[in-house]
């Protein structure tokens, strides 16, 4: 669907919650959720719960911030991710999931993207001892389950939303998903007249382009260190390049899921803190729990209202929202 003035801003709430498409959208959601427990679950991973607060949260947003909260007099922050959690929790739980709610104050111009909303969850998935490789094996049969999923339970739902089997054709038909690195997707862009710069994270409309030349996902690897969060591996034999990873939907849908290879030795961490301008003092639980031993790991995190879109063809994230605030926009 293309993106009108009509479908930038959502109506009045009570006529939002009251449309057929947004019950649509829920019943989507309502079946990748239960969908994607089962795969995790089947695959040895354990559902804790998030925590909503804490001292510190995920520094890495693309230019978001996070909201502020007094906690008995202390400066506290909403999570704007839990990955800081995520990998402490390894401590006890060496395969955990997370259906974690995120609060990120998007800058304004990003509303009309049609990708980003300052309320929003993630499928959260960790792994102890797990490589860049193993987190891209469960984020693939995780979108590819929910997709097989989706389709046997509410077809109809979707077809009424305009979505067609053949939409999924290449993505269901088996095979491992292709793989660029961000090197060679910014020489793409920059070759087809897109400026993406080599030194940061594809923007909004680079991974548009990327992801409509495509029929299935597919990885971006390799992102450049500063790119990113200081909790993403760099790669001991390639000094400024990250382990990590970004999965695209084709489509012009864009990404869906970030994920790395951690950081994990103390010194490592705290390095990387410094060079990405992060004072270590305000880590203080993190870096104590780093001094213990935080177990190598991988992970990522898929966007669930992202999927949701991705799965109904819909033209933006307000719409498979039920609560839905957009960056800059007051809302109840």
């Amino acid at each position: 669907m293309d993106l009108t003035p009509d479908a930038t801003t959502p109506p009045p709430l009570g006529e939002h919650l009251a449309s057929p498409r947004l019950r649509s959208a829920m019943l989507v959601q309502q079946e990748a959720l239960h969908a994607a427990r089962a795969f995790l679950r089947g695959e040895g991973f354990v559902e804790l719960l998030p925590p909503l607060v804490g001292p510190v949260t995920d520094p890495g947003g693309r230019g978001a911030k996070a909201l502020d909260v007094d906690y008995y007099g202390q400066p506290y922050k909403l999570m704007t991710s839990a990955i800081l959690y995520k990998q402490a929790s390894l401590k006890g739980f060496p395969r955990l999931f997370y259906i974690a709610p995120n609060v990120r104050v998007e800058p304004p111009e990003t509303a009309g993207t049609g990708r980003h909303l300052v309320e929003f969850h993630q499928i959260d998935v960790e792994m102890a001892g797990g490589t860049r490789e193993d987190a891209q094996e469960i984020a693939a049969g995780l979108l590819t389950h929910v997709v097989e999923h989706v389709w046997t339970a509410v077809p109809e739902v979707l077809r009424a939303l305009g979505r067609e089997e053949l939409d999924f054709a290449e993505l269901r038909s088996g095979g491992k998903f292709d793989a660029c690195t961000h090197e060679e997707a910014v020489a793409r862009l920059v070759a087809g007249g897109h400026p993406q710069s080599p030194d940061a994270e594809i923007d909004w409309a680079g991974e548009r382009v990327l992801s409509l030349e495509a029929d299935r996902p597919f990885f971006v690897n390799d992102y450049p260190k500063g790119s990113r969060g200081f909790y993403d591996r760099e790669d001991p034999e390639r000094p400024g390049v990250l382990r990590n990873f970004d999965l695209l939907a084709h489509g012009g849908y864009g990404e869906l899921v970030s994920g790395s290879e951690r950081e994990s030795d103390y010194a490592s961490i705290v390095t990387r803190m410094r060079e990405s301008g992060e004072n270590p003092a305000k880590y203080a639980w993190y870096l104590q729990l780093a001094r213990e031993g935080i177990s190598p790991s991988a992970g990522f995190g898929m966007g669930l209202q992202r999927l949701v879109r991705f799965l109904t063809g819909l033209d933006a994230l307000w719409q498979v929202s039920a609560y839905p605030k957009l960056p800059g926009v007051i809302a109840p």
